[in-house]
């Protein structure tokens, strides 16, 4: 099948942010999801494709787009020309070419050396403060939407990371060294911590200085911990390298043991001569 996903998979790509996603493009691809979902209930929202990417891009084996977007939307990788489950031909190819930029940005951001996370070049995980915006609407419109369960920040990107982990769990098997074994723990347990709600008081606001605090600041040193995490995960498994696969080889029968192609010779004047 000739796909229109041709991703970056250099893991020492150059410090650059030429094609990164705009704003503008960033609610582009989410309003294609939007639309895909009115047919397919099950499509995610974008911050849980954005940690759901994340992972693939980490992940100790490469995994093809044909491979996994399956398992992500449910639908296969559609053809040079064809809808599959968009539309038409037009958003598909549209939705393909940002999906790519957006998996290239972050192998991008992954693969250079990075000071603090708030380098210009590093992983910045594109993620919502719900509980932010919806504390901004006015008075009628935060009643409308009273008893409804808001992610917490970074909440829906940690369960998208780790739902990819979950769906290829033999490629995050744990090595057999044990200092390795502990580094992949201590790394996902950070993201699973994210996969919690934020259950201490809200003392920032994460997007508007002038807004209501929506998020705590155990939540913001949990979300840091995460992004460190999913670099620590990619270093990982570049020093391992791909799994390698234990080839067992049948035991010969002995020499003096009848063959076992049924001749009723012993092994050794047949096929063992």
């Amino acid at each position: 099948m000739t796909t229109n996903i041709s991703t970056d998979a250099s893991t020492d790509a150059p410090a650059h942010v030429d094609g990164s996603l705009t704003p503008q493009e960033f609610d582009e691809i989410d309003s294609i999801l939007d639309d895909l979902r009115t047919r397919h209930e099950e499509i995610p929202q974008w911050e849980f494709c954005e940690g759901f990417m994340a992972a693939l891009v980490v992940c100790r084996r490469p995994i093809a787009a044909e491979e996994y977007f399956p398992v992500l939307l449910d639908m296969e990788v559609p053809e040079a020309g064809e809808a599959g489950g968009f539309a038409d031909p037009a958003q598909a190819a549209r939705f393909l070419e940002l999906w790519t930029r957006r998996w290239n940005d972050i192998v991008r951001g992954l693969g250079v050396e990075i000071q603090g996370l708030d380098d210009e070049n590093a992983y910045h995980p594109e993620v919502m403060d719900v509980r932010g915006a919806v504390a901004g609407l006015s008075e009628e419109d935060r009643a409308a939407m009273a008893g409804e369960d808001l992610p917490s920040f970074g909440q829906v990107w940690a369960l998208g990371f780790m739902f990819a982990v979950e769906s290829w769990p033999e490629e995050w098997a744990a090595p057999r060294d044990k200092e390795a074994e502990k580094w992949l723990d201590a790394s996902l347990q950070s993201i699973v911590a994210l996969t919690e709600d934020d259950t201490d008081e809200p003392t920032i606001a994460v997007f508007d200085d002038n807004g209501p605090a929506s998020v705590s600041q155990r939540r913001i040193n949990d979300f840091s911990d995460a992004v460190w995490a999913v670099y620590d995960l990619r270093e990982l498994w570049r020093n391992f390298g791909p799994r390698v696969e234990t080839i067992r080889k049948e035991a010969e029968p002995g020499r003096n043991d009848p063959c076992h192609c049924g001749s009723g010779k012993k092994y050794k004047k047949c096929h063992g001569a």
